[in-house]
């Protein structure tokens, strides 16, 4: 068995219908770290596609739960597990209607905030210090958030969700290079149009 420093998670649903839409800018952004580092995510475990390799010197496991992002606990209870790693060592990655589009957050605990992927998490995992990179998709405008979140983006807006991926996996390589509490300073002053939130 490898030993690893981290498991990242990245939240989203499987098929080719959910590939660009809001809700799997978690698999996004671990496609496009597996990209920059090399990492092939193609192992099935525990209800997941996993890829091994090292990011920022660490060895990590970066995974795609597939069962649908609202159940994606017991993946990741599974990979917890199987590789022994405390509930810290994870870094979840998802998108976040509570923020703005474009800005993100990156927290080392805290509630659901209504995210039912995170709140499925947190009940598998039983603790709430789960270390997170949040990706905001709020518009700016009144949103049926169960449809807004499934509806893929435009085409206009590639280049955007492009940047938006970009930094989160900046983030997580920040995260595993510096941990979480350097890594707020740096990256939560930068968000962009954030309003005072819940913490």
């Amino acid at each position: 068995m490898a030993e690893l420093d981290y498991v990242i998670v990245g939240l989203g649903n499987p098929g080719a219908e959910y590939e660009f839409t809001p809700h799997n800018l978690g698999f996004l952004v671990i496609d496009r770290l597996a990209e920059s580092h090399g990492v092939r995510v193609s192992r099935k475990e525990n209800m997941s596609l996993v890829g091994l390799g090292t990011i920022q010197g660490k060895p990590v496991a970066l995974a795609k739960p597939q069962t649908f992002v609202n159940l994606s606990g017991p993946a990741v209870k599974g990979l917890v597990e199987r590789y022994g790693l405390d509930p810290d060592r994870v870094v979840l990655v998802y998108d976040e209607l509570d923020l703005p589009w474009a800005s993100l957050k990156i927290k080392p605990k805290g509630s659901d905030a209504g995210h039912n992927g995170v709140k499925s998490v947190i009940g598998s995992l039983g603790t709430t210090k789960i270390p997170r990179v949040r990706l905001g998709i709020h518009p700016g405008r009144p949103v049926d958030g169960e449809k807004f979140v499934l509806a893929p983006f435009r085409r206009s807006q590639k280049k955007e969700v492009e940047e938006v991926v970009g930094r989160g996996a900046a983030a997580v390589e920040s995260i595993l290079a510096e941990g979480v509490e350097k890594s707020m300073t740096i990256f939560n002053r930068r968000a962009r149009g954030l309003h005072q939130e819940e913490e």
